[in-house]
């Protein structure tokens, strides 16, 4: 079993994250925060401030950093203190820089502020009357789709022929990514040149937004995170910490570091967002499908920058229906910014059309697993690609087998004061890969490097570029060492969406291809050991008529220190030729009290097929991960937006997360299917797909268990109270 290779650095706290950074004459900076959740700021008042000790400078609307807004490949991205618009409770509209962290923190608390309030829309629930369509989704997809047979009139038909319907509406609190590094930044200028230290997910597009922002060339800016404390999309956009602190450090002529206490983190950054969701399926009395509809909700900010695509990203591929028709609608919202949420769509979608299954497997008096696996789709609902590999409905056989799903009785089963229950739901996350460049040294010691810009925060892609290097380029993992978060090496893209390890992989075995090209042509050049004869490569050795010397004898014979190379991949032809996707089946058992109704996870597993798994550990740690996310979404997790905008609970002593306690054992299993249709290494993502289809387990086991349908998440006490 290989151990991560930041893995003692990091159980040591020898890794430095971005804080961890320490400069000669640094000034510590701290953020400002807004009161309201509507208005303008009419006046600020830093009279105070400015005597208080050790404080180096005061910036605020009315005394801005000159600092331009970004284009980002997510649209634009919002820069802090650029006008007086304040759009929610807890933004961003002041930075304070001193000599000490304690310094800029006291005289913070000094500063006065007066508004212009407005009213603010601070509910969902009382926004959803006047609620907008969504834009189109990323791949161009429109907010209203519908898909109907041949002959088939209208959806509200294929209703009206359905001899089962059921009908119900679920809705998923708002989330913050609660990652144990609070966003940070230290920025260093030299010369003209700026460095900066500030966890991301992808370091290159950090250096790139960061060198908008302050109107450099995208060579002038340096950007160094090799560690990152947890992102899950929290940290895909450059940070107000960071435009702040590269900003500030310009004026002041000297490093700053700046850092987000955890309370700050809930608002001054961007979380999942809050959905209502409709869910009427028709069904055949054998449970084939007839039709499908999603109407979705979200909550989004003032801005409208985020949509979260529940219905797009579940229901308009999963299952097999004749005739499908969903819709997503946006209600802008005096809140926090929205953004990207491990399993964006998916986790919170599944919720609600897991849950669903589970009513129509209820209502058809069929077994929940064998109802999906009737429904298993070839291919998404008027789609003509089907999937490349599909295996779904093995996992589901192999995890009833597992779980003992065949024991389940028909009813409730009680242990002592328990009552227990069991659950299950279908897991999805698209198969995508973005564009990546992987940079290939082969040094004169016979020892290899493999670069790439990319980053890893948390999810072992240090590890995996170790691992495919060293298969790529025939040599022991021992003789690898694998780099990345640093965006002077080749651009790796983001580390997001669940694509870094078919993304970098590919580009490794491209790089691997075109040095070992090169290492044969070498050998066999004028003047070269092997001059003219035919050579080929295996074991890290060049052979040619019965000799052969390892690479770096090679090199060292032609006085050479290292032959370096780069590969590029991207997503080409395969698009248009198949669909892709990373599946699951999700099993759970819940035992819920019968007096104090306190609901517990006590089993948990999940079944994966997401080709080929490169580092098991790695893999099964992502899936637990995910899988506890899960189970923090359906029992713990949900932020507390209060009416005049202000966060009940955003801080780690209310805002709900699991323990060890609240955690079983957790049981993890693979049906390895190698997808080289989707790329050369075989694998798909499987970052995210843990946490989908959870939270609907969870919920439907509590159903098994009471009886109660709970249709909302989390799922509290007093919801499992007898009616």
């Amino acid at each position: 079993m290989i151990t991560r290779l930041d893995a003692p650095l990091k159980v040591t706290g020898q890794a430095k994250y971005g804080a961890d950074h320490n400069f000669p004459g640094m000034a510590y900076g701290y953020v400002v925060l807004s009161t309201i959740a509507h208005g303008e700021v009419e006046a600020m008042d830093f009279t105070a401030v400015r005597e208080a000790p050790g404080v180096l400078g005061v910036y605020s609307p009315f005394d801005p950093l000159p600092l331009r807004t970004p284009m980002t490949m997510f649209g634009e991205s919002w820069v802090p203190l650029q006008d007086k618009e304040v759009t929610y409770y807890g933004q961003p509209i002041g930075f304070v820089v001193a000599e000490t962290f304690e310094q800029a923190r006291d005289a913070a608390a000094l500063v006065k502020v007066d508004y212009r309030p407005l009213p603010a829309r601070t509910s969902l629930a009382e926004g959803l009357a006047d609620a907008e369509d969504a834009p189109p989704a990323r791949d161009g997809a429109p907010p209203t789709l519908e898909v109907l047979e041949d002959g088939v009139e209208t959806f509200e038909d294929t209703l009206a022929a359905s001899p089962v319907v059921v009908e119900a509406t679920y809705s998923t609190a708002t989330q913050n990514h609660a990652a144990m590094e609070p966003h940070s930044a230290v920025a260093v200028w030299d010369d003209g040149e700026l460095t900066v230290y500030s966890g991301n997910q992808a370091s290159n597009l950090q250096a790139e937004y960061v060198a908008m922002a302050l109107d450099l060339p995208a060579e002038a800016v340096h950007a160094v995170n090799p560690f990152v404390g947890g992102a899950f999309g929290g940290k895909a956009m450059v940070s107000t910490p960071l435009f702040l602190a590269a900003a500030a450090a310009r004026d002041l002529g000297r490093p700053v570091k700046a850092a987000l206490a955890r309370e700050q983190v809930f608002t001054a950054t961007a979380g999942r967002a809050a959905t209502v969701q409709k869910l009427t399926l028709g069904a055949e009395r054998d449970g084939s499908l007839v039709a499908l509809r999603h109407d979705s909700w979200c909550s989004t900010d003032s801005a409208r920058s985020f949509v979260e695509p529940t219905s797009h990203g579940t229901s308009r591929e999963w299952y097999a229906t004749r005739n499908l028709a969903i819709s997503q609608k946006i209600v802008p919202l005096n809140v926090p910014p929205t953004t990207f949420m491990r399993a964006p769509g998916e986790a919170p979608g599944s919720f609600a059309l897991e849950s669903a299954m589970d009513e129509l497997a209820v209502a058809l008096g069929m077994d929940p697993v064998e109802l999906r696996i009737r429904n298993n789709s070839i291919a998404p609902p008027g789609k003509d690609l089907q999937w490349a590999s599909k295996h779904l409905d093995e996992c589901f056989r192999v995890g009833a087998q597992r779980f003992g799903w065949a024991h389940r009785p028909p009813g409730t089963r009680t242990d002592g004061d328990w009552l227990v229950g069991t659950g299950v739901a279908t897991a999805m996350f698209p198969a995508l890969r973005f564009p990546a460049t992987v940079g290939i040294t082969l040094n004169a010691d016979d020892t290899a490097v493999v670069a790439t810009s990319g980053a890893d925060p948390g999810t072992g892609l240090l590890t995996v570029l170790s691992l495919v290097g060293a298969e790529s380029l025939d040599i022991p993992a021992d003789r690898i060492t694998p780099k990345l978060g640093d965006s002077a090496l080749p651009p790796g893209g983001l580390s997001g969406g669940s694509t870094a390890t078919a993304s970098a992989g590919t580009a490794i075995m491209i790089a691997a291809t075109k040095a070992i090209d090169e290492l044969v042509a070498l050998a066999s050049d004028a003047g070269a050991p092997y001059e003219g004869r035919e050579v080929t490569y295996a074991d890290g050795r060049v052979f040619a008529d019965g000799e052969n010397m390892t690479f770096g004898e090679l090199l060292r014979a032609l006085g050479r220190e290292t032959l370096e190379v780069t590969g590029s991949s991207a997503p080409g032809e395969e698009l248009t030729k198949h669909s892709f996707s990373s599946w699951g089946a999700q099993f759970v058992e819940v035992r819920v009290h019968k007096w104090t109704r306190e609901a517990r996870v006590s089993r948990m597993l999940g079944v994966f097929d997401a080709g080929r798994i490169i580092n098991d550990k790695a893999a099964r740690s992502q899936i637990m991960g995910g899988m506890i996310w899960g189970v923090s979404a359906a029992l713990h997790e949900g932020l507390e937006i209060e009416a005049n905008g202000r966060l009940a609970n955003g801080d780690f002593a209310s805002y709900l997360l699991p323990v060890n306690a609240d955690i079983p054992e957790v049981d993890v299993h693979f049906v390895e299917y190698p997808d080289t249709l989707h790329n050369a290494v075989g694998a798909r993502g499987l970052g995210e797909i843990g946490t989908v289809g959870m939270a609907a387990a969870v919920a439907n086991a509590v159903y098994n268990a009471t009886g109660i349908r709970v249709r909302h998440i989390p799922i509290t006490i007093e919801d499992l109270l007898a009616e």
